[in-house]
């Protein structure tokens, strides 16, 4: 059984029930622009164990949105490219089942798709970045990297 996401209002809801939500939520303003974006940090752990942290965000654009995130705690990661390579993995991962859910769901609706990774130019990560992205725009989604990945490194990052 996947991990349920957590709601700001302290309900735990499975990736259907979040779907409902974003529709939800973008019903209320249907005269707005919307994304919806997907991101993970993570932390390590003592015993090299990593604690993973997913958001889903659905950003009504000049105007605020919405976040759900779960958290999960895989086994032992030594390196730190194995651990941003496991954070894009579960992006994408979440991003596959929530589109597909979304697509069936939300009928004539339009919004932008987005996965943020946690890489930047600056820092460790300026390595990976190429990978990074290759990999997401491998599965035919949008990308976006520090300083403009807020979904992963400000959203997600909260709760790590």
């Amino acid at each position: 059984m996947q991990p349920l996401f957590n709601s700001s209002f302290g309900l735990q809801l499975n990736i259907s029930e979040v779907v409902k939500e974003i529709i939800r939520f973008m019903k209320a303003d249907t005269k707005r622009f919307y994304k919806v974006i997907i991101g993970t940090d993570s932390e390590q752990l003592s015993e090299k164990n990593g604690d993973f942290v997913t958001a889903i965000v659905v950003h009504r654009v000049g105007n605020g949105g919405r976040y759900f995130w779960r958290r999960i705690t895989l086994g032992r990661f030594y390196t730190l490219r194995d651990r941003i390579i496991k954070e894009v993995l579960l992006s994408i991962d979440i991003a596959k089942e929530l589109l597909l859910t979304l697509e069936k769901e939300a009928g004539v609706m339009e919004w932008d798709f987005e996965i943020h990774a946690d890489v930047g130019e600056n820092g460790p990560t300026k390595v990976l970045i190429q990978e990074v992205v290759g990999m997401i725009r491998a599965n035919n989604f949008e990308v976006k990297t520090k300083p403009e990945s807020y979904a992963a490194s400000k959203v997600a990052d909260r709760h790590v």
